[in-house]
């Protein structure tokens, strides 16, 4: 059998890291595996994936696709986890969080191969709902209320209308053990340990929901679409919102870390969301419905309490 393809867009991130290290830890794998990176290729992701080839790319131009073609060909699977995604950045220059989230380049690129038939999986996110009820399902409205949710709205229905062979994931807070290269960005549950940890009270919002979603279960899910293209070949048109089976507030996923450690619950002071100003809108509940994930993937989602334990147990303090 031919060898596969795989190239993971946006491969220095978090979700994009953790994805290399599940695709390389698979033995005999039958396929080749590539990355590409934007700014930075830290040397420990080198040495920890020597197989793995690296491209430098630059999803608003286009920039670097042409050497992914020459030097590795056309993939099978692409998955796009390159994203501006702190929604306050996106609030402040629009129309970069629109060339980015949307992946009209990546879109294009994967257009000029004769068999246009690449799997591509795109990380959305749960932002694209509105945020005033429970427990949203994949077909209700998306009417999101910041920059962010707005650009991964178009990316959707730019990926439904100009590709045919797509897994769109709509995915909520990502959490779990550090990467290989430690990623820049704050993580939730290591922030709240080493907050409560410290013995300074925080505050943590009591009325903004979401179903945090674990990492391994997010990577075990784009394996899982995956392994179903390559080995049954009939294209997909999926739309999954991908969370955790735990609708939880910041307070309880601060009160989660505290019982798992043994901190004091005092240091956790409860607020409205509402009493604080951000520079951009977050809508009060974005929890998901997960029946059509668990459904189509035959995948359960780790409980939240659990996934912090995991998380708490990688980093070697819990």
């Amino acid at each position: 059998m031919t060898r596969k393809r795989i190239l993971v867009v946006g491969g220095t991130g978090y979700l994009g890291q953790h994805l290399l290290r599940a695709f390389s830890e698979v033995p005999d794998p039958p396929y080749d595996l590539a990355f590409t990176y934007r700014s930075n290729l830290p040397r420990a992701l080198l040495d920890a994936f020597p197989r793995s080839l690296a491209f430098h790319v630059d999803l608003q131009s286009g920039g670097g696709l042409d050497a992914v073609s020459q030097a590795f060909g056309q993939p099978d699977v692409v998955v796009n986890c390159a994203a501006l995604s702190v929604p306050r950045a996106c609030e402040a220059d629009p129309a970069a969080a629109m060339s980015i989230n949307v992946p009209s380049t990546l879109v294009e690129w994967l257009s000029t191969f004769k068999q246009a038939n690449t799997l591509l999986i795109h990380l959305s996110t749960d932002q694209v709902y509105e945020g005033v009820k429970s427990f949203y399902k994949e077909e209700d409205e998306t009417v999101p209320v910041n920059v962010y949710g707005k650009s991964k709205v178009a990316a959707e229905q730019f990926i439904s209308k100009n590709w045919s062979n797509f897994a769109i994931l709509r995915s909520s807070i990502i959490f779990g053990p550090q990467t290989i290269s430690p990623v820049p960005m704050s993580l939730p549950i290591q922030w709240i340990d080493g907050v409560l940890s410290r013995g300074d009270k925080a505050e943590f919002f009591h009325d903004e929901f979401r179903c945090p979603v674990y990492v391994k279960d997010v990577v075990t899910i784009i394996q899982a679409l995956t392994s179903r293209w390559i080995s049954d070949g009939e294209c997909m048109q999926l739309l999954l919102n991908v969370g955790g089976p735990d609708r939880v507030s910041r307070a309880q996923m601060a009160e989660a870390v505290a019982h798992i450690r043994g901190y004091s619950t005092s240091l956790i002071t409860l607020v409205s969301a509402s009493s604080v100003d951000r520079g951009v809108r977050s809508p009060a509940d974005i929890s998901m419905d997960i029946t059509r994930l668990v459904q189509t993937l035959r995948i359960s989602p780790t409980p939240f309490k659990e996934g912090v334990r995991l998380t708490l147990e990688a980093e070697g303090s819990a």
